[in-house]
């Protein structure tokens, strides 16, 4: 019997994964830390509040240039999930007590951090009634709620699960109004079910349209590496627009351990450059396609975006948001630093 680092017995096709070896990255695949004033002020206040991001924890090369900006990431919902994604770093096991005062302490995380923009998300809760809707939208309202004597006020990104698509569970979620209501499908519909068993392509895309349909500007991520091909990802990209999806990121896949998803490729910067161009002929508001970028990067940013392109005014507390600054993971700045690249194909080595 194999066994898991968890203690737990290794799933079938995790045993089958970890036979191939993990991939040595190319040199685009890193990201160059600067360590400005506000990530060294932020992570002084972490340390000293014992406070806990999935910046930090799932260490994401990001992290010094989001909290240099004031952004960050928060998990709610406990840290094992009652699906299992064959990419994600998450955990499949016995969930969590249900904790209601989690909300709070989210809140009170962001305001200790003085955050501008925050990503909440959260682990599947199937074993819940209402699948955790309550416990999403109460984060959001507790953030919102934040009293800052400056007038200011934190925007809130929130990526969830898709709830079965159950129409009141997300009517719950969508009464918060989150700045952004994202859910993301991640893959191509061809290797959707074998990447995804616990979700379905149509039912993601469902969610989507619930969300347009309830005014909210609305996001999604879809990660290359994991067998698919760059017209899939076209295609892909046309009906999550269709579905009503605003806002796009677009990312490598990177393999979290050796009972993931192997790699299948490593995406040449140049493609993701043409994807990104693919993605705003297409009409999305808002595009970030790169390397490393990921769902929750230059969030604040992006969503300012949409707002522009929809020609509504950026409410007077989140101006701060919308200014040009710099996104280094973004696929041109990858080009620049680079070149073009070239595409590695890794199946024939597995």
């Amino acid at each position: 019997m194999t066994i898991a680092p968890e203690g737990r017995r290794m799933l079938r096709v995790e045993a089958r994964n970890s036979e191939t070896p993990i991939e040595d990255k190319p040199a685009w695949i890193k990201a160059k830390a600067h360590i400005g004033p506000e990530y060294t002020s932020l992570k002084s206040l972490v340390r000293k509040q014992e406070l806990h991001t999935v910046c930090e924890e799932a260490g994401c090369p990001n992290i010094f240039e989001c909290w240099e900006d004031r952004e960050a990431t928060f998990l709610i919902g406990g840290e094992q999930c009652t699906r299992r994604c064959d990419f994600c770093q998450i955990d499949t096991g016995k969930p969590a007590d249900f904790d209601a005062d989690e909300p709070r302490r989210v809140a009170a995380s962001v305001s200790e951090m003085g955050l501008r923009y925050s990503t909440i998300t959260g682990v599947a809760r199937d074993d819940l009634e209402d699948g955790g809707a309550w416990l999403y939208a109460e984060t959001v309202r507790q953030i919102h709620n934040l009293d800052y004597s400056d007038g200011s006020g934190t925007g809130v990104e929130l990526l969830i699960p898709d709830f079965n698509a159950e129409p009141d569970q997300l009517a719950e979620v969508f009464s918060s109004r989150p700045e952004v209501l994202a859910h993301n499908v991640e893959t191509v519909p061809r290797i959707f079910k074998r990447i995804r068993p616990a979700f379905r392509y149509e039912r993601s895309l469902s969610v989507i349209t619930q969300a347009r349909d309830a005014g909210l500007i609305t996001k999604s991520n879809l990660m290359l590496g994991m067998g698919e091909t760059n017209d899939e990802i076209i295609a892909t990209l046309r009906d999550l627009h269709e579905a009503g999806c605003d806002l796009i990121t677009i990312n490598q896949y990177l393999r979290p351990s050796p009972r993931h998803h192997p790699v299948t490729r490593w995406v040449k910067p140049a493609d993701f450059v043409m994807l990104r161009d693919a993605a705003e002929e297409i009409g999305f508001s808002g595009v970030m396609s790169g390397p490393l970028v990921r769902s929750s990067y230059r969030a604040g940013r992006l969503w300012a975006t949409a707002m522009r392109h929809r020609g509504q005014q950026i409410p007077a507390h989140l101006s701060h948001l919308d200014k040009h600054t710099p996104a280094k993971q973004e696929a041109q700045a990858v080009v620049d630093t680079f070149g073009p690249g070239e595409e590695v194909d890794l199946t024939a080595e597995q």
